[in-house]
């Protein structure tokens, strides 16, 4: 498809206008190879949709060679390539090679791709290894006395130049890489860079002396990432900075020129700056199962239809908007039907509260039963700690359960005042109203007095357990951490705590968080009733971390890939980690190939740290160093592991530190995805 912003396309008899965007191919990879800027596996395609129609009419090839010993013109290479996404911004025209060590001199074999598709076909099929079994195969991607060198050649559009590399679980070595770079430079018609898949290899080229390019580089010049995949159907609105979130309507596609940390309920997300996939807007996305993901310039490209009506397609290799005609529009169903959309997965809702428990009780007593009386977060934090996981820690803490704020609540008429506020004109339609009513609860609800002899029980508990140090005052509500409902980013965190009166204070504003105005919007769009949600707290010692971060047990871009971790780190406290404003750093292990790929290096030059007089402080940090190193991935994922078979082997989305040789958890959730 060209890019012909006067492109009109006509469909049973009606003219539909199509923004000149980044054109789907017929079929669509896994969303991994994009975030990784690597050729999608070929074992991933045999399970993918086959194309239907003229799509999927072979186009008879010439008769071309097995391999050939050398590429000497573009020709050569386009006659061996195979070409994924072809015509899309993740277009890769790739040729698989080998080179035999074993022959003297080496020979290098250029392979006819699209026949033979993986290395150990063509070995097989032309009799070079006739009858050699895996284990012997995969000996050539892990030893230094390896007959074989297994690669890919390919034309990375975005960069304008050709790369060699390999598979990311290479056990690479000086030797070896000098050898391939030798044997490909001197075959090869153009100029070829290394890419590296891996930290493993950056090393080894560094030391080897040779020229690469990196994954992480290659990413950062995608103009497109898809985040989240799915269809939406919406009105375009762009939104420029935090101020227009709040006149955002379920039935949106949001714009977004920044990335907030938090979003409304929504249709669709495109963000005009990449953020992260455990960012507070993506992981919202992925529980309400509407597309997501990062365009180049959106703002710009999308100016054209803002306000307008379009059907909204994120897929792997890219995305697709096509405007409504009026007769689409016409038939919509009405908005109550499309914001019940984003809703909870099925079996999912508020847990009913227990509110006989009224005692403080500790974090070494509570379980994952606890979630009726404390909410899920404080009980699920009780289960890591109960689970004794080797080389970690949990800050101590303990939990003021639902009844605390039951009781507040109801001495202070919130019902009334909740049914009062929902009676004013506008409340119901528009969100800037319930912006507004909203914000005026949360101030009187912070002044309401708290009965002396409870607010007397918290400092006590701080002060016998907790040392009357520093403390994070933490929401555990019964409607966030749930299976089919993340309740990511929320409600509110009151950070360093260092007074009696202040931890008083910070309570009352965690409780008041259940109306931030985007908490009573994703819970209205979850079919949570303001009456069903109540207010647990966690109160927790503070610790000045080196390192903080957030992991998922699993690959975010691609469901298939169970044995991989992803982490997100940032230096400091871990408060920015899950903002979106910032792009953290960002890697992925995997148990499989034991390879670690970076995904995104942090480059800010300031974190947070604990404030000795309360709340957090900005301070310099070295610029270029890595938050990650190779020893703190493998152990962190090791950690993700033993944390997801405490909670019977479902995918978690855990909060980490780092203080000294400790590995710190501080919280673990559902890893909750829908797609729709």
């Amino acid at each position: 498809m060209k890019n012909d912003s006067n492109r009109q396309k006509k469909k049973n008899g009606t003219t539909l206008a199509w923004l000149p965007v980044l054109a789907l191919c017929a079929m669509a990879v896994a969303p991994a190879g994009a975030q990784l800027a690597r050729k999608p596996s070929y074992y991933q395609q045999q399970n993918q949709p086959q194309p239907e129609g003229p799509a999927a009419q072979l186009v008879p090839r010439p008769a071309v060679p097995a391999s050939l010993p050398a590429l000497r013109s573009q020709g050569d290479f386009d006659t061996l390539a195979r070409v994924y996404d072809a015509g899309t911004p993740m277009q890769l025209a790739h040729v698989l090679f080998a080179i035999d060590r074993q022959a003297k001199p080496a020979r290098m074999h250029y392979i006819d791709t699209p026949r033979f598709q993986l290395h150990v076909r063509f070995l097989r099929d032309t009799r070079l290894t006739p009858n050699t079994v895996k284990r012997e195969i995969d000996r050539n991607y892990l030893v230094p006395d390896r007959r074989f060198l297994f690669g890919t050649l390919s034309w990375q559009q975005n960069i304008g130049t050709f790369t060699y590399e390999f598979w990311e679980g290479d056990r690479l070595t000086v030797p070896l890489l000098r050898e391939a770079e030798a044997q490909v430079k001197a075959s090869f018609f153009a100029p070829v860079k290394f890419k590296t898949n891996s930290t493993l290899h950056e090393r080894i080229a560094k030391e080897a002396g040779i020229d690469f390019v990196s994954q992480e580089a290659l990413i950062r010049e995608q103009p497109f990432l898809p985040m989240n995949l799915g269809t939406a159907t919406g009105r375009v609105r762009i939104v420029n900075d935090a101020s227009g979130l709040n006149a955002l309507l379920p039935d949106d596609i949001a714009v977004l020129r920044e990335v907030p940390i938090n979003l409304p309920p929504v249709a669709g997300v495109l963000t005009e700056r990449p953020s992260t996939a455990l960012s507070h807007v993506n992981l919202l996305a992925k529980g309400w199962g509407i597309p997501n993901a990062y365009v180049r310039d959106a703002a710009t490209v999308l100016k054209a239809h803002a306000g307008q009506w379009v059907a909204l397609k994120v897929a792997a290799s890219g995305y697709q908007l096509r405007r409504l005609s009026p007769e689409e529009i016409a038939a919509l169903p009405p908005r109550a039907v499309r914001a019940a959309a984003t809703g909870v997965l099925p079996g999912s809702k508020a847990a009913k509260p227990d509110l006989r428990e009224t005692r403080l009780l500790p974090l070494a007593s509570l379980r994952a039963r606890h979630s009726v009386q404390c909410g899920s977060k404080a009980a699920n934090l009780g289960a890591v700690l109960a689970a004794h996981i080797p080389s970690t820690t949990v800050p101590d803490g303990f939990c003021i359960p639902f009844a605390h704020y039951d009781r507040f609540m109801r001495s202070n008429g919130l019902a009334e005042r909740i049914a009062r506020m929902q009676q004013q004109p506008g409340f119901a339609g528009d969100p800037q109203v319930r912006q507004k009513a909203l914000a005026q609860l949360r101030d009187e609800i912070v002044q309401w007095p708290v009965e002396p002899a409870t607010a007397a029980a918290w400092r006590a508990a701080w002060q016998a357990q907790l040392g009357g140090g520093g403390v994070f005052v933490r929401s555990s509500s019964n409607s966030e951490d749930l299976p089919g409902f993340s309740g990511a980013g929320l409600y509110t965190t009151v950070p360093n705590v260092k007074t009696g009166d202040a931890l008083e204070l910070a309570v009352k504003k965690v409780w008041a968080s259940v109306f931030n105005p985007e908490a009573w919007e994703a819970r209205s769009a979850a079919g949570f009733g303001a009456e069903s949600v109540l207010m647990g707290v966690f109160v927790q010692t503070a610790i000045d971390s080196t390192n903080a971060g957030v992991m998922i047990t699993r690959d975010p871009f691609d469901a298939g890939h169970p044995h991989v971790t992803y982490i997100s780190a940032k230096r400091g406290i871990g408060i920015r980690v899950v903002e979106g404003k910032r792009v953290a750093e960002q890697v992925m292990y995997s148990s499989w190939s034991k390879a670690i790929q970076v995904l995104s290096r942090s480059a800010e030059e300031t974190a947070l740290q604990l404030d000795k007089d309360g709340g957090v402080k900005e301070v310099p940090v070295e610029v270029g160093r890595h938050v990650l190193t190779d020893e703190l991935v493998v152990r962190l994922a090791a950690v993700g592991a033993a944390v997801k078979r405490t909670f019977n082997a479902v995918d978690q989305d855990i909060e980490w530190a780092t203080v000294g040789d400790k590995i710190v958890l501080l919280q673990a959730r559902p890893y909750v995805e829908r797609r729709r």
